[in-house]
């Protein structure tokens, strides 16, 4: 974890089992549209084959440990939602690495993970944001100290299996389609 942005998540939940997030840079009318996240729960996520679930994280460290926070929304009702978030697995991809200084998403898609254990998140973004949002961070942490994560602790092959991940673009052969009709109408 070399580089770390905030990260400001706009959620649908497509069911109880699956949410999809648009992130932008910013909460402001300015922000851009950084990335997006796949949420899924516990139970969706362990029927995903190995080679998929590195490229997934869990989100119960980000959720106890009070950085992920939902601005202007009353303690108990986001307490309420992050017991439930507590137990998911996401999927996140950024198109626009916006602390690079780009003015376009330039460069492909990155896989991005979350913060899983202290010592982290760089300090001086997290005071950045307590101060902007009006938030304590270590309050939260322990008003969230009761809250559980995956009913089966996080898998193993979570969080990247314990390794960065980086997508590479490589070039391959395009075999031809050997028979084309077209037809027009």
């Amino acid at each position: 974890m070399t580089r770390q942005v905030e990260a400001h998540h706009f959620c649908g939940h497509q069911n109880e089992e699956m949410r999809q997030c648009l992130i932008y840079d910013s909460p402001d009318a300015d922000a851009r549209l950084i990335g997006l996240e796949y949420m899924v729960s516990e139970n969706l996520f362990l029927t995903l084959p190995d080679e998929e679930k590195p490229l997934w994280h869990s989100h119960e460290y980000e959720v106890k440990s009070g950085v992920l926070f939902m601005p202007g929304v009353p303690g108990a009702v986001q307490r309420q939602d992050l017991e439930k978030v507590c137990k998911t697995y996401g999927k996140v991809f950024h198109f626009w690495q916006a602390d690079k200084g780009d003015n376009l998403p330039l460069g492909l898609p990155q896989v991005m993970m979350a913060l899983t254990r202290d010592g982290q998140l760089y300090e001086n973004l997290a005071k950045d944001v307590e101060k902007r949002f009006g938030i304590s961070i270590q309050k939260e942490r322990e008003n969230r100290a009761y809250m559980k994560g995956p009913e089966h602790g996080i898998h193993p092959l979570a969080n990247g299996a314990g390794k960065g991940l980086k997508t590479v673009l490589r070039e391959t052969d395009c075999k031809p389609i050997h028979s084309v009709h077209r037809v027009f109408v």
